[in-house]
């Protein structure tokens, strides 16, 4: 549980750091607006993650930015200049980019196999019995499926904290991680997984 001096300190870093601040009277959607009026971040996105609403959120926020439209505070910002969202055509099929696909906490992929039983990808979860903090299946370039380990079971996941955010962002090179078979970027990542994982903040590193 978080004691008054934390609360207090993160209070006053968000005033210090406003974000999706408009620079000139624009229109913008009903979302939008919410967000603003009640100073949420585009990270606390009140929408289900990776829904589309959630997308069209980021789209309409990374459109002002590049326009110069907003501003935004570290962690609104990194997400914008990501891929996260954007969209491509493959086959007939739309597919949001830098987004795993998700499927529902119950539901199993038949196709997904990891030494003979069925995994869901692209799920991280906890690892009590280790070597890592947390694990994750995923599909490889050849069709397989691997399971790939990640982050130090000895210490806490830090990215409430922005200073020991940036640090871990240059020390591992976060805008530089961008295959989803590599610990790296599911480390980078793994704020985008708060609530599955049990983390308190949802920020990215």
């Amino acid at each position: 549980m978080k004691n008054i001096l934390e609360i207090l300190r993160e209070y006053v870093e968000d005033k210090e750091n406003p974000t999706l601040v408009l620079t000139k009277n624009v229109e913008i959607s009903e979302s939008l607006k919410y967000h603003i009026d009640n100073e949420l971040s585009l990270t606390n996105n009140i929408y289900r993650t990776y829904s589309t609403k959630y997308f069209d959120l980021v789209n309409e926020v990374r459109n002002l930015y590049e326009n110069e439209l907003i501003k935004l505070n570290e962690e609104d910002q990194l997400m914008v200049e990501s891929d996260l969202g954007r969209i491509v055509i493959i086959g007939n099929e739309e597919v949001f980019l830098d987004a795993p696909f998700m499927v529902e906490e119950d539901e199993t992929i038949d196709e997904a196999k990891h030494r003979g039983k069925n995994v869901n990808l692209n799920k991280p979860f906890r690892t009590p019995g280790g070597p890592k903090k947390f694990a994750v299946y995923v599909k490889t370039p050849g069709g397989g499926v691997k399971k790939v380990t990640f982050g130090d079971p000895n210490l806490r996941v830090r990215n409430k904290n922005k200073g020991a955010a940036k640090s871990f962002r240059a020390r591992h090179k976060c805008d530089q991680k961008k295959d989803r078979t590599t610990a790296g970027y599911w480390s980078c990542n793994v704020g985008r997984y708060a609530k599955q994982l049990g983390l308190s903040s949802s920020n990215s590193w």
